[in-house]
């Protein structure tokens, strides 16, 4: 799919009839007075801390890809979802969202300073109130799958490794919080785990975050084993990969990220105008991601009516 099939991108929207409105990165939330939490997904793509352009495409793979894994997943634990009244959007629950994202494991991969590969490589063996043997290798899969919580930034700072430990004694959660939470992270990633593999993927890691509804019971939130938070890897190609010490092949979604980086910095200097068909390759990923994933054909936002106002109509009933 390139951008002159889909047309059109998201990369604001104007809905001043709702209340509360509160921008993200990449969503736009609205609270309304009953408790329900309007959230809208952009096209926009997030890194180095800024906007870099707009996916065509991104909002809706990822509200729609969420939207599968809530629905193979709602046996296993509740979550905030009530309705998807666009392709763009989902209605929730508001929550109070727990300081603690949850990031389960099965491999020993990552490149943030958070990630277990990064720390290991650093020499650290004992991480996150875990243990890990000597002589693993990168992208080798662990002996077991594992939590290694982060605290959750709210005012943009960084991320930090905690131990369970560490989550109790700081009273981040309590501990009947910490066990649910854990116990359902490990559900959802044994339930993703299976279904991905009959995808023909590894799912490797991915975060989950949960908060509390106003009768105190913890609820799954944001999104869930979608290409952004979670990391994917082809199976038939994994094991070649690993025996040559290279990267297993994956989503690769960082076409823009890694060539905005070569431009320029990308935290200080302006981003350069970002080719045509590096965006239109992204969005053929966030599409194919979704299709590999959830085993349906994706439907794009039809020509005839601009995605602003399709959102627009379709929520004027929130009004």
């Amino acid at each position: 799919m390139t951008v002159s099939q889909t047309g059109q991108v998201l990369a604001e929207i104007d809905l001043p009839e709702l209340p509360n409105h509160y921008r993200g990165k990449v969503r736009d939330n609205y609270d309304l007075p009953d408790g329900r939490r309007i959230i809208v997904a952009s096209d926009r793509l997030s890194a180095f801390d800024r906007i870099l352009t707009a996916i065509p495409c991104k909002g809706q793979v990822l509200t729609q890809t969420a939207r599968y894994w809530f629905e193979q997943t709602a046996d296993i634990c509740p979550n905030h979802v009530l309705s998807y009244p666009d392709p763009n959007v989902v209605v929730g629950q508001r929550l109070d969202i727990l300081p603690v994202e949850m990031v389960v494991r099965d491999y020993l991969a990552g490149t943030t300073g958070t990630s277990i590969l990064t720390l290991y490589k650093q020499g650290q063996r004992n991480m996150y109130g875990l243990t890990l043997p000597e002589g693993l290798r990168d992208n080798q899969k662990l002996p077991a799958t594992i939590l290694t919580p982060t605290s959750k930034a709210f005012d943009g700072g960084h991320d930090a490794p905690l131990s369970p430990g560490q989550i109790l004694e700081q009273g981040l959660v309590t501990a009947r919080q910490w066990d649910l939470m854990s116990d359902y992270a490990l559900a959802l990633f044994a339930r993703g785990r299976e279904i991905a593999a009959r995808r023909g993927l590894i799912l490797v890691d991915t975060k989950y975050e949960f908060g509390l509804d106003r009768d105190g019971g913890v609820v799954l939130a944001d999104e869930i084993h979608t290409p952004d938070s979670s990391r994917y890897w082809f199976a038939d190609s994994y094991p070649a990969a690993f025996a040559e010490g290279t990267r297993p092949p994956s989503f690769d979604k960082d076409f823009v990220r890694s060539w905005v980086a070569e431009k320029c910095d990308p935290y200080r200097d302006p981003i350069p105008e970002i080719p045509a068909d590096l965006i239109a390759e992204t969005s053929r990923v966030y599409v194919s991601a979704f299709e590999t994933l959830t085993g349906e054909a994706f439907s794009p936002p039809p020509a005839g009516e601009a995605i602003h106002d399709r959102i627009r109509r379709n929520l004027a009933q929130f009004f």
